[in-house]
């Protein structure tokens, strides 16, 4: 049996990776560069297959899979459907992507913290979940 700290920081990184994962699908047909959207194709499979892992983690406690804040997803929805009517480009899908692994980033952090004893395989999948968000908004920088 998982501690408390270890299956909240798993819910947490779940979340985080399908928010991820929902927010590269929900732009990615936005992208017209090839190149670019390589990248993102190829993020979305990390992040993907991370997901999976912790998800597995989390389904050997038979605990439910902690959806993204609905609110967040919608406010994550209407601003890149908002900055898209007024202009589509690779630059504000940059920008877009960005901005929401700089938020994964700052999130993660703040639940690895707050969530000190989980166990070690948990802070493992945290520490690449915010290594991929590092990754990737480096990656993309070029397109800002």
């Amino acid at each position: 049996m998982l501690n408390g700290d270890t299956v909240k920081l798993l819910r947490e990184c779940n979340a985080g990776t399908k928010m991820a994962v929902y927010s590269m699908d929900e732009i990615c047909d936005k992208i017209s560069d090839a190149d670019f959207k390589n990248i993102i194709l190829a993020s979305k499979e990390k992040h993907a297959r991370l997901g999976n892992e912790i998800h597995a983690q989390l389904e050997k406690c038979d605990d439910p899979a902690k959806e993204p804040n609905a609110l967040a997803k919608g406010m994550s929805w209407l601003k890149t459907n908002a900055k898209l009517a007024v202009e589509e480009s690779d630059a504000v899908c940059a920008d877009l992507l960005t901005e929401g692994c700089n938020m994964g980033v700052k999130s993660l952090c703040r639940y690895y913290n707050q969530y000190a004893a989980a166990d070690k395989q948990a802070q493992g999948f945290c520490k690449e979940l915010i290594h991929l968000e590092e990754n990737l908004a480096k990656e993309i920088r070029c397109y800002l």
